[in-house]
């Protein structure tokens, strides 16, 4: 009989104190509904991230006029290396046959060119958890020392910059996370303590009448409960409107927002998320309080 009278008081307090209970779950709704909108970001942000590697490939320039068996030795090695997932030759005459269809335009800068001065390559593929500034470099380092190889080419900056970019989102999201996590914590802590000291009277009343300090808490922890799933229930109304209402829009007149992606299913544990924190901010509430 204890949960559902605590259930009925708790309740009861709500729609008493409407007011503050329901700018309480306003607060909280746009405290999850930034903490989502971020979230997307950076979703969309690593997403993108992870697909670079993919584009990733290291240029091994060889030595002129190396014969065939020497070429077939080299790319044995390079299959060798753990962290090289394929190898591709080019030979110089596909190249140069490439750089002219790119340059079709300009074809003057080839007038007068009487020998192909491109050389013969190989483009390493490496596994997309291999792509970071460390790994390659040292692979640069050990294909230098293989006998044949004249030059490496592996954009030192645009590694850098994968694996930074990474880093940084990462970070960003936990921040952002720990912050607003923080705030709506915060928000139905105060929430609870003031509902609390309102209804002290009533408190006293059930104290004088033998009523254990677990009946006085559990109302308060469903009502801070309630209040943090109901903003969670708004912050996901609100991002799945601004999935139907905007991102489909735009993505029918622009087609570069058919790349984004929109999480459904995480975006549908915002009501789950916002109970967890309420609950933890009342619970922090009640805890801190004499009676």
């Amino acid at each position: 009989m204890q949960i559902p009278y605590a259930v009925k008081l708790a309740f009861q307090s709500m729609f008493r104190e409407k007011w503050i209970n329901f700018l309480s779950m306003l607060t909280i709704a746009s405290g999850l509904l930034v903490m989502s909108l971020s979230f997307f970001a950076i979703y969309n942000i690593d997403i993108a991230t992870k697909k670079l590697p993919e584009k990733f490939s290291l240029l091994v320039y060889l030595d002129e006029n190396l014969p065939q068996d020497r070429i077939d030795q080299v790319i044995n090695d390079f299959k060798k290396i753990p962290v090289v997932s394929s190898t591709k030759f080019i030979s110089k005459e596909e190249a140069m046959k490439e750089l002219k269809g790119v340059l079709k335009n300009s074809a003057y800068v080839f007038e007068g060119l009487e020998e192909n001065p491109l050389p013969d390559t190989l483009e390493l593929k490496l596994r997309k958890d291999a792509v970071g500034p460390e790994t390659v470099k040292k692979l640069a380092e050990q294909a230098l020392k293989i006998k044949g190889v004249h030059e490496v080419n592996y954009g030192e900056n645009f590694v850098s910059t994968i694996y930074y970019l990474k880093a940084g989102v990462t970070m960003l999201g936990m921040i952002l996370t720990v912050i607003f996590s923080t705030g709506i914590i915060f928000v139905c802590y105060s929430t609870v303590k003031i509902l609390f000291y309102r209804r002290n009277e009533e408190i006293e009343t059930f104290k004088l009448l033998g009523a254990t300090g677990r009946f006085i808490r559990l109302p308060f922890l469903i009502e801070g409960a309630f209040i943090g799933a109901v903003g969670g229930f708004i912050s996901m109304l609100c991002m799945l409107a601004f999935y139907y209402i905007v991102l489909l829009k735009l993505s029918i007149s622009i087609p570069l927002f058919k790349a984004i992606l929109f999480p459904h299913n995480t975006f549908l544990l915002l009501p789950a998320i916002g109970l967890l924190l309420g609950t933890a901010g009342a619970a922090i509430a009640i805890g801190r309080l004499k009676y």
